[in-house]
This record gives C-alpha cells, structure tokens and sequence, in this order.
C-alpha cells in the first residue's frame, strides 16, 4: 500500500483538475504514467490526437473568419452613419443639394411666351381674347423673356456650380469617415476642419453677392417693361422681385455657413479625440 501511496502522490492533478480515475488507483504502466505526467507538466506538446483535433479546430476558424471578416468590417464602417460628424456632413450634402435645386428653377425657367392665338381657328378660340398677345406685342413680349433670362443665367449657372461643388466635397468627407481614413490619418481631420472653416466664413459673401446680383437684374428696365406687359393682360407672377426660389436658396446659403461651421468644430474635437486614443494607448493597441 506504501507503493500505491506513492504513485498517487507521483501525478498529482493540476489546475483544479482531477486525474483518469486509473491513474489514481495506481493501475497503469510505467510508460503510459510517464506521457501522462509529460503531458500535464507540458501542456504545449498534445498528443497526436489532441493535434490533428487542434489543427481541424484552427482550420474551420480561419475558413470562418475569411467569410465573416468583410461583413463584420462593413458593419463597423456603416456604425459611422450614427456619429454627429456623419450627421453634420450629410446635412451639408443635403443643403447644397437644395441650393442647386432653387437654383435650376431660375436655369430652366427658359420658357417665352407662346403666341398660340395668332394660330388662329380652335386656337384664336382658346387661347385668344383680351389676354392674349398678338402682332407686335407678342414679339415685343417674347423678346423681353429671353432678355430677362439671359439677364438671370449667370446667377444661377455660378450658384449651381458652387453648390455642386460643396456637395462632393461634403460626400467625399462623408466617404473618407465611412472608410476611417480620418482615423489612419488624423491630418485629414485638420484639413477638413480648415476648410469647413474658410467656406463657412465664404458663405456670408457669397449669400450677400447673391441676392445683390438678383436685385440687380429685377431692377433692370427689361424686368419692368415685362412686368407692365404682363400686368396689362391680368397674368400674375411677373413681378420685379424676389420669388420663393430666390429667397428658399439664400435661407439655404445661411444654414449652411451654421453646419459648416458646426462641422469644423467637430473635426477639430475628433481630431484632438484620435490623437489622444493613439498616444495613451498600449503599444499592441495603437494603430
């Protein structure tokens, strides 16, 4: 018994672990005692068996993990869309947007007036009368339309093409944060930041040239005359000041100097945020 007492003392269970049942009793052989001993003490070299279950372990993981990676990435990148930055510059795409839009209802308001009277017959029936242009003055009429809109057509042309712009630039940031570009490289945090900054402070004389150069053109004598024209033959809508897309994009133009600037305090806030995740964290963490 002095032996048995021996052996079980010999291969004692580690890590709260208990021992094969006949490895206690004593009823094994010196050499399967020895591998399981080498075994408990080095757990680093398995057994056969142990491996090749290992290496099918690791196999499936890695096969799992190469179908599971690039949904798990997009997940995490769309997460972005929930950040105030993300937020901030989509507000600004959509106010540009809009912009663009007021401003392609004066660029395609290309229409003149259509003497469909001087047609005569059903037409002189429907569309003749006491409102109707005909002779010299559906050409005196005529003529002032396309003046009058050639007179607009450099406002709106330069507000679409400034508008268009500001809304690329704005989802060209929006896709750099999707793809955590600004978090690879913090200096495009102080980029956008700036130039959020200079076109927020572009904006209030951009905004005030606007509505100079409309107030210009509907001071125009062709502006008047066309306006008397019309008044004289009862048609409403002709006259000589701001319409409701004129003033819908200068209110636009405002709250975009606020989400600009609102934008380039976010940018410095997460780029002072990056910074500070990137230093104070572990060497093994930091990216």
């Amino acid at each position: 018994m002095p032996v048995q007492h021996y052996e079980r003392e010999a291969c004692p269970p580690r890590d709260g672990q208990r021992a094969p049942e006949r490895y206690r009793n004593g009823r094994h052989s010196d050499s399967e005692r020895s591998s399981y001993v080498d075994r408990r003490k080095d757990p680093i070299v398995p057994s056969s068996r142990d491996s090749s279950y290992q290496t099918r372990q690791n196999s499936y993981k890695m096969e799992m993990d190469q179908y599971e990676t690039e949904p798990r990435q997009a997940l995490y990148n769309l997460r972005y869309f929930c950040t105030s930055r993300a937020i901030c510059q989509m507000m600004e795409c959509f106010l540009n947007m809009l912009i663009v839009i007021c401003a392609g209802v004066s660029y395609n308001a290309s229409g003149v007036y259509r003497d469909l009277a001087s047609l005569g017959g059903i037409y002189a029936y429907y569309f003749g009368g006491a409102n109707a242009f005909t002779g010299a003055d559906a050409d005196r009429i005529k003529l002032l339309d396309q003046q009058f809109y050639q007179l607009k057509l450099p406002t709106s042309v330069n507000t679409m093409a400034c508008g268009g712009a500001l809304m690329g630039y704005a989802c060209v940031m929006l896709v750099l944060g999707i793809f955590r570009m600004p978090f690879r490289f913090p200096v495009v945090l102080l980029v956008e930041a700036l130039l959020n900054g200079l076109i927020s402070l572009g904006y209030i004389p951009a905004v005030a040239f606007y509505f100079i150069k409309l107030q210009e053109v509907y001071a125009t004598d062709v502006c008047k005359q066309r306006e008397q024209m019309y008044k004289s033959k009862g048609h409403q809508g002709f006259d000589c000041q701001l319409q409701g897309a004129d003033i819908c994009g200068g209110l636009f133009g405002v709250a975009g100097v606020i989400a600009f600037a609102f934008g380039a305090v976010l940018a410095v806030r997460a780029f002072i945020a990056v910074r500070k995740r990137k230093y104070t964290a572990p060497d093994d963490l930091r990216i």
